[in-house]
């Protein structure tokens, strides 16, 4: 392989998504820093992010023809990103504009008053807009609170489902009537997660589920639910938050992945159910326990940490740390969390949270920010389809390289050091010498035709 066979892109706190000069050809015998090994592992899915009505409102201060671009550099096929997977909630996430449920109606186990009118407000435009730059764009959607009349207390905001055989009846219906109502909408929610955070019990709409109790609710009451209609949607456990080392109450429960996964896929009649295990923040210490022992099923990244609404390069590096965490520990997929807000990315409830784009609603423009650059740097190069395969050498840690479609090999590497480095990387029988620049993200892609 020539040099002219080696595409590199690299971004700095100065300069982003730069097509660099081909490396130098490195000296038979020089000691090497990374190189492909002949480890294959895991498929890609894709990369995404979430649908929230506080993107969608952002994004309407733009004209057309800027909301157009983003929408087409996120979701096109030969756009920026080319987003494959991508997220929804149902009923009220903590962006959306205010409390809200697809059923209020209190005492209605038989979801006859269950409507999705809400939604055509503001996510169904979202997604149609998303669709069509993608049709093959596949939806997840995951709950942050059951309706309130199902709850103990009666609120959005923290506590838990009311475990009472009617009210579970009734809410494994209510995933049911939310994915017909959609595709009614001409939009296929391809995966539910049964809950976003399990452990979450928080000022915004939240519900704290156990272990045990996911189990039961997939095994007794949404398996066979979706059985009950045709559904052919996916059930996932998830979304995962835990465990967290420092929560009190997890301490007097046994750690790590047993406490959810373990517990729910252990058992073979719920097992049966599940696909596939959606993490995110605390449960980056539970990934790897679960991939080792569930290995046959699929695993996503469901929300990347948000930040504080500073959009730093200094946070985009930790960031950069946790594409590497979840790839190396099995993940399929991997999700951002709100891809476009307003400045400081401020919610109802108070949160100021990072976002790929900053759109500033008085001047009519938007910011591309430091993880918007992080996620370009995988998902541009890293179709679905694409492999995971193995790196050797000492710059491993900070490294993450796929085997694309046509047999290219990517390899995505940081460089965390506040000045630059030459790292030798060897493709086959051959090494070059590339001078990473301070605090960058490199993407480098060698031809394998």
């Amino acid at each position: 392989m020539s040099a002219s066979q080696i595409k590199w892109i690299s971004s700095t706190p100065e300069l982003q998504w730069s097509e660099q000069m081909a490396p130098s050809l490195v000296e038979t015998g020089e000691k090497l820093d990374l190189a492909f090994s002949e480890d294959r592992y895991q498929h890609v899915e894709g990369f995404g992010g979430c649908f929230n009505e506080l993107g969608y409102v952002a994004l309407q201060q733009l004209s057309d023809s800027d909301r157009n671009k983003i929408i087409h550099d996120l979701f096109h096929p030969e756009g920026a990103h080319r987003f494959a997977i991508c997220r929804l909630p149902i009923g009220a996430s903590d962006y959306a504009l205010e409390w809200y449920s697809h059923n209020e109606t209190d005492g209605d186990l038989a979801m006859n008053h269950f409507s999705i009118e809400r939604d055509q407000k503001y996510l169904i435009p979202y997604i149609k807009e998303a669709l069509k730059q993608n049709p093959n764009l596949k939806l997840f959607a995951s709950p942050w609170s059951p309706p309130t009349w199902m709850k103990s207390p009666r609120s959005y905001n923290y506590g838990t489902l009311r475990w009472e055989k009617d009210i579970l009846e009734a809410y494994a219906l209510y995933f049911v009537k939310f994915v017909q109502a959609y595709r009614e909408e001409g939009i296929t929610i391809h995966q539910v997660h049964v809950q976003n955070e399990v452990v979450a019990d928080q000022k915004f709409p939240s519900c704290v589920w156990t272990g045990e109790q996911l189990r039961e609710f997939i095994r007794d009451y949404l398996g066979p639910a979706f059985e009950k209609h045709g559904l052919d949607t996916e059930i996932w456990l998830g979304t995962i938050n835990a465990p967290e080392p420092w929560d009190e109450w997890m301490k007097k429960k046994v750690q790590d992945h047993s406490s959810y996964a373990h517990t729910v896929l252990s058992d073979p009649d719920a097992y049966k159910y599940v696909k596939g295990v959606g993490y995110q923040w605390a449960g980056k210490y539970g990934i790897q326990r679960t991939v080792m022992s569930y290995p046959e099923l699929r695993y996503m990244q469901t929300e990347n940490e948000c930040g504080d609404g500073e959009n730093t390069w200094f946070y985009a590096k930790y960031v950069f740390t946790l594409y590497q965490h979840y790839f190396t520990n099995g993940v399929n997929a991997y999700i951002y969390w709100n891809m476009a807000l307003e400045p400081k990315g401020r919610s109802t409830w108070g949160w100021e949270q990072n976002a790929m784009i900053t759109v500033d609603p008085h001047a009519k423009k938007a910011v591309y920010n430091p993880e918007y650059y992080v996620m370009k740097h995988f998902a541009n190069a890293v179709e679905p389809g694409a492999y995971r395969i193995g790196v050797r050498g000492p710059w491993t840690g900070n490294a993450v390289a796929f085997e694309t479609v046509n047999g290219d090999r990517v390899m995505v590497v940081g460089n965390p050091f506040s000045e630059s480095r030459i790292v030798r990387i060897a493709n086959g029988d051959k090494a070059y010498a590339f001078e990473l620049q301070a605090d960058s993200f490199n993407t480098i892609i060698f031809k394998q035709h």
